[in-house]
């Protein structure tokens, strides 16, 4: 997509950030918040990946990676920009980035319920491991 501009986040792109996901994620995170994001960008500032279109954000994941796994979070998709291709590209980018630092497989968070999401990792060519249940504890 040429008109498609994909970058990492910044500090100064926070607010920004936190109100696209309110309006195009599915789900809340403990973290959805200025010090979570800021935490992350300031921790690993190629992580939180942005896909722009017209200087306004399209899309975003979070592409995460500890030296043992990577990880697929927030993969979010403005309204109004769903099947334009933005997915693809932003999996694209995290796919590049887990390459480039030795990465093996990627886990994605993906919600039970969100039928869409299903479909586009699924179409992206990934698959629902059943063996494994996430267990959490908030802090």
């Amino acid at each position: 997509m040429s008109d498609l501009d994909i970058r990492h986040a910044t500090l100064s792109d926070i607010d920004a950030v936190l109100r696209f996901w309110r309006q195009a994620a599915e789900g809340t995170s403990i973290t959805d918040d200025h010090d979570g994001v800021a935490r992350l960008i300031s921790r690993d500032p190629e992580a939180l990946i942005l896909a722009e279109r017209d200087g306004l954000i399209a899309g975003t994941v979070i592409a995460g990676f500890d030296g043992w796994r990577c990880s697929a979070y927030r993969l979010a998709v403005h309204p109004d920009r769903r099947r334009q291709g933005v997915a693809t590209a932003l999996l694209e980018a995290a796919e590049q980035r887990f390459l480039a630092l030795g990465g093996r497989r990627v886990d994605a968070m993906v919600l039970e319920s969100n039928e869409r999401a299903h479909h586009t990792w699924g179409a992206a060519g990934y698959h629902r491991e059943d063996r494994w249940r996430r267990w959490v504890k908030s802090l």
